[in-house]
């Protein structure tokens, strides 16, 4: 038994040898040369593996921005200037400016405000709730809560409120759209830093089918959009569209669109956030 045992032992040994061997001699037939320009480029990359740049994660973008000339250095959203500055430098490549982005979750209907068509009990995700009659909302554009976007964001940047949508944190949020692609209600946008409104609706709905479903809803009748001397607002399918930030950023100085909104779907951004104090204060308490 012994000698078996012994013999056991000697052959695995050998077989094992022999294979590393082979795959030694293979990995150094077929190894390909990496280009040490590509490390140093993910190096200063954010590392969120976001996939805002369009390719699948930091690594991939570095190796397309170094061997691929018509790859451009400002694509990493999280980076923004500071790293598309210092990918351009290691590139030799030209980086134009970049805005800077946050998302937006273009809803107010949290608990109080919106109406519930029935009571959900199944998985807390949005995606799964949204296969049952498309969520427990009246309204079918309207954030489902249940916090998928938050798990999504690599950067930490958003939890959810107590009264069932999510905050986001704009000193964190980087805009890379990770949190976009997550929500199968598509209710998160962008706006531009700096940005005075937001229009806190996703309905299509006509006016009445919105008072139903939510007190705070854009019933789109278009007192917004005919109050604006600057034509920074229109009504595109029943919602207020913010045609450009920049007009409200650089002509407005007295937002009569907030005044005549009849339900508060446009709300103003509080000194460049879009979080109120307490709302900051509750985001914290439940990172």
């Amino acid at each position: 038994m012994i000698n078996t045992a012994i013999m056991v032992v000697v052959v695995m040994t050998v077989i094992g040898c022999i294979f590393g061997i082979i795959l030694a001699y293979v990995n150094k037939r077929f190894a390909m040369e990496v280009n040490p320009l590509v490390e140093l480029v993910e190096d200063v990359l954010p590392k969120g593996q976001c996939g805002g740049c369009g390719f699948a994660g930091c690594k991939a973008y570095a190796e397309a921005v170094v061997l691929d000339e018509n790859v451009p250095p400002n694509l990493c959203v999280p980076g923004k200037a500071a790293v598309a500055e210092q990918v351009a430098k290691l590139t030799g490549k030209s980086a134009p400016a970049i805005e800077p982005r946050v998302a937006h979750i273009k809803c107010g209907g949290d608990c109080t405000k919106a109406v519930k068509k029935y009571k959900y009990k199944g998985i807390k995700d949005c995606t799964a709730a949204n296969l049952l009659q498309g969520g427990d909302k009246a309204c079918q554009y309207g954030c489902l809560g249940f916090g998928t976007c938050v798990k999504s964001c690599p950067f930490g940047a958003m939890a959810m409120g107590s009264k069932g949508l999510p905050i986001i944190d704009v000193e964190r949020c980087t805009g890379c759209g990770t949190c976009v692609d997550a929500c199968p209600k598509q209710v998160i946008g962008f706006r531009p830093v700096g940005s005075k409104i937001m229009v806190n609706c996703n309905s299509k709905d006509k006016g009445g089918a919105v008072r139903k479903a939510c007190s705070i809803g854009c019933l789109g009748c278009g007192l917004c959009a005919r109050n604006c001397p600057h034509g920074a607002l229109k009504v595109e399918n029943n919602l207020a569209v913010v045609v450009d930030h920049h007009i409200c950023m650089e002509k407005c100085s007295e937002a009569t669109c907030l005044a005549k909104c009849p339900t508060g779907a446009i709300r103003a951004v509080i000194s460049g956030v879009d979080l109120q104090e307490q709302t900051k204060k509750e985001a914290a308490a439940n990172a």
